[in-house]
């Protein structure tokens, strides 16, 4: 009988300091509740009403260029300005508040909105990294954090079908990375290696939950996921940030995200919806600051649990008590890791052209 499968146990994230709940033996439950409306698949590759595509107008009046690759703006509703007010230093210890200033812009990944990221081309997904470290340099060079995120699939609340993430720099450290830097410093202090760099160390000897793999980079399925098929994607040396990446690992970066996310979507043959971004230590006036502990790494938060129709809720005793999943993370790498690296729609393409040939 395997412990994994059969019994409900706890499992430590050391990133965060906490523990999650695992269920394996209630994904044999029946479900009755809510099914999601499957993620769009027929997007036009132009939408003249669509403020991201090149030649549009957005809502500020502001008309995109006829951009050909990445394109990058300042957010037209940004959640954070440089130019906010100080709430000022006389408070009362329990109604605090800080100043809160930053920029926000938006990066669109291609010109055409019928496009995601494992169905671009590798040359493609390269330039798409190239911005991110161009941003990362350049917004880091003052602020302390510079978050990028891509919000895919509506399902995860992205309001616009066209390829694009999100790049939020702030004057301040936010709640998880100053959790993950404080860890992350902690198990540095006790045994002098970074945490993620010893945890992909062991990892990649173990395999079982290893999804996809190359001479640079690991996506691995964490010991102690919460979402059905979250993911870590982590260097296999030790770098800091993402301007530490050379050019080779700027290349293997694509072709295993590309990897990574074909699998997803073929997971359940749609576009597979997520949250991810990437963290790595911090900037602004920590660059001149020691931070071996860190170890760049990239997550990504996927909500579909059984089906294209069916996704985990982060509710009640996840939100009361504690972080609980029913699949094992064993079992959700072995799924992934076991799908074709063909991506369904090349292959529906393929097959296609050849009942054309024949017929």
């Amino acid at each position: 009988m395997n412990l994994y499968t059969e019994h409900q146990h706890l499992r430590y994230n050391p990133l965060r300091d906490s523990w999650v709940l695992v269920s394996a033996h209630r994904m044999k439950r029946p479900w009755a509740g809510q099914v999601e409306k499957p993620p769009e698949e027929h997007i036009p590759r132009y939408d003249p009403h669509n403020p991201l595509c090149p030649g549009n107008t957005r809502a500020n009046g502001e008309v995109n260029p006829d951009y050909d690759s990445t394109f990058v703006f300042p957010n037209d509703f940004p959640a954070l300005q440089p130019d906010a007010p100080s709430p000022g230093i006389d408070q009362h210890p329990l109604f605090q508040s800080r100043s809160a200033r930053g920029v926000c812009k938006v990066m669109c990944f291609h010109p055409w909105s019928d496009v995601t990221l494992p169905l671009m081309k590798k040359e493609e997904v390269v330039k798409v990294i190239d911005k991110w470290v161009e941003l990362v340099q350049e917004l880091g060079a003052t602020y302390p954090w510079v978050q990028i995120f891509e919000n895919k699939g509506a399902m995860m609340g992205c309001s616009n079908p066209h390829p694009h993430c999100q790049v939020w720099a702030s004057n301040f450290l936010p709640n998880e990375p100053a959790v993950s830097d404080r860890c992350q410093r902690e198990y540095y202090q006790k045994h002098g290696e970074p945490l993620l760099l010893h945890y992909a160390t062991q990892e990649a000897q173990r395999k079982e939950r290893v999804v996809v793999e190359s001479s640079d980079w690991l996506a691995v399925v964490p010991y102690w996921a919460t979402w059905p098929y979250q993911m870590l994607l982590l260097p296999r040396r030790h770098v800091l940030r993402l301007t530490d990446l050379t050019a080779e690992e700027r290349q293997d970066l694509a072709d295993i995200m590309k990897r990574l996310l074909t699998k997803y979507d073929n997971l359940f043959e749609v576009s597979f919806p997520y949250s991810m971004g990437w963290h790595g230590a911090p900037t602004g006036p920590h660059l001149t600051e020691d931070s071996s502990h860190w170890q760049l790494h990239a997550h990504y938060y996927p909500p579909l649990l059984r089906s294209a129709t069916v996704k985990k809720f982060m509710v009640g005793y996840e939100m009361l008590a504690l972080e609980q999943r029913d699949l094992t993370p064993e079992q959700a790498a072995e799924k992934l890791r076991n799908l074709p690296d063909i991506h369904y729609k090349t292959r529906q393409h393929l097959e296609e052209k050849v009942q054309e040939a024949t017929s």
